[in-house]
């Protein structure tokens, strides 16, 4: 099993945890990664300033992966559905696929829609499979409780993205709780982050990402639990600046998920970030038997 693994922009800068905890954790299930040095971004900044460059960008990322005949295995919602959007577009308009395919034949590349672009979340439930990652699982959690958010990209649109139920998702739900953790039902679940309008309009960022956070602790969460770029630095990094700002002190700490299974699977901390997560997240440890 091996991939052409897809890394969004802002991991390298903002959430370097974010891919050596999943580098790690997917070792150890011995999915294969292929990192192709020629990708650029997935072009979803552009989409709605200039879709034919955003389609170019997107486009040659997927020709890039099929020279080598790999899927594609993104990290980020936003590079998922930017990169599965494009991938439909091309498959089912031959309109758009003749005239990307020009341009791209510059560049001496050609996409033939023979590859698929997946989600770590959808490879680790379809093709590792729940009983697989159970068996490679050590160390069990006992007790925490967690809040998981799929993000908005993972879900809708869903003709686009193909993942779960964007109402009644259950998929992330599963793999969170194969840790031995629980996962609870909140009314927030799949509702915004707050992280698209972070930068234009703050103080809405910050009232959406409270209310959700607030709804998670509620409902009985000890952590949130992401699979997002985006929505995890709008959890860590724009809560803690919340927090601040409104002057309160009952933030909730929130988890990538390659950092709780890696745990489970017997990853050191350290080579799963833990300890540079904005807040604090080492509190996870204390629930493990």
């Amino acid at each position: 099993m091996k991939f052409a693994m897809f890394r969004c922009c802002p991991t390298t800068v903002f959430l370097k945890q974010y891919e050596s905890s999943t580098d790690a954790v997917l070792a150890k299930l011995n999915v294969g990664l292929v990192d192709i040095p020629e990708f650029n971004c997935c072009g979803n900044p552009l989409k709605n300033y200039d879709f034919k460059a955003y389609l170019m960008s997107a486009v040659r990322n997927l020709a890039l992966a099929e020279e080598r005949n790999l899927d594609i295995m993104t990290l980020c919602n936003c590079c998922y559905g930017s990169l599965k959007h494009a991938d439909i577009l091309m498959k089912e308009d031959t309109s758009i696929r003749e005239e990307i395919n020009a341009t791209l034949e510059n560049d001496g590349l050609h996409y033939k829609g023979n590859i698929e672009v997946r989600h770590m979340l959808d490879v680790l439930y379809k093709d590792v499979g729940i009983d697989r990652i159970k068996e490679k699982v050590v160390k069990n959690f006992s007790g925490p409780k967690i809040a998981t958010h799929y993000g908005c990209h993972l879900l809708r649109p869903r003709q686009t993205v193909q993942f779960d139920d964007p109402e009644e998702p259950t998929i992330f739900d599963e793999l969170v709780e194969l840790t031995g953790a629980e996962s609870i039902a909140w009314t927030e679940q799949v509702k915004c982050c707050g992280a698209p309008v972070w930068g234009i309009n703050d103080d809405l960022s910050m009232d959406l990402t409270e209310r959700k956070v607030e709804n998670a602790r509620q409902s009985g969460a000890d952590f949130l639990c992401v699979s997002c770029v985006f929505c995890q630095l709008q959890f860590d990094r724009v809560q803690k600046i919340l927090f601040e700002k409104r002057h309160k002190d009952d933030s909730l700490p929130s988890i990538l998920y390659p950092q709780l299974l890696g745990l489970s699977l017997g990853v050191d901390p350290e080579t799963l970030g833990i300890n540079e997560n904005e807040l604090d997240i080492s509190g996870i440890m204390d629930f493990i038997t």
